[in-house]
């Protein structure tokens, strides 16, 4: 015997988000929708930001900086490197 099903209609789409199933590392889907943020809230206009040109200046000088010592870590730990092989390994 088939029982007939009623149908509920007592659901109702509010728009609130109760998990976020965005993974982090994983790409996200083909479709975007660019007028909303990750929670299906309308993005809102954000103020654009004005440098003066000292403070653009500043800003490369540090990541210029930054490199270069990142750079001299790196070229100073293959010296290290070589040096040991050299005088320990290869002995």
């Amino acid at each position: 015997m088939k029982k007939n099903k009623k149908k509920d209609d007592s659901m109702i789409d509010d728009g609130r988000v109760i998990a976020n199933m965005n993974i982090d590392g994983m790409p996200r889907s083909i479709i975007r929708r660019s007028a909303f943020d990750e929670f299906g809230k309308p993005r809102e206009e954000k103020e654009k930001v004005v440098l003066t040109k000292k403070e653009r200046r500043d800003i490369f000088l540090g990541v210029i900086t930054s490199y270069i010592l990142f750079g001299i870590i790196v070229f100073g730990a293959f010296a290290l490197l070589i040096l040991f092989c050299l005088n320990v390994w290869f002995k």
